[in-house]
């Protein structure tokens, strides 16, 4: 099960996800998240990983996904929180991780 909490402040949107970021409920970030990044013109977007336990390949498209639709908005992601066991999956994805949502939105500078 996947739980997604939404949060819109200061031009930023965060997305805290708890649970576990599988092929079975990657329709939430593809089917929900993405078009409303796109429909609003979101430039900014912070994901905080903190409560995620497990993230395959089919998750892993899924943020790959939200960071090209970003990209189309001229605008950029981070990570934050990302758990120690996940560090190493996450590097892949060559998106910029920090410590924490206040740390990102500091140097988003919005």
């Amino acid at each position: 099960m996947l739980y997604m909490d939404l949060e819109y402040c200061k031009g930023v949107l965060f997305v805290r996800l708890d649970g576990n970021l599988t092929r079975k409920n990657t329709y939430k970030i593809n089917q929900y998240l993405i078009p409303v990044l796109l429909k609003h013109r979101i430039k900014y977007l912070v994901y905080n990983l903190f409560s995620i336990s497990n993230i395959d390949d089919a998750g892993m498209d899924a943020i790959i996904r939200t960071k090209y639709a970003m990209r189309s908005n001229q605008g950029s992601v981070y990570l934050c929180e990302v758990p120690e066991n996940l560090k190493q999956r996450i590097k892949r994805l060559r998106i910029k991780q920090t410590d924490s949502e206040v740390t990102a939105l500091n140097l988003l500078k919005v």
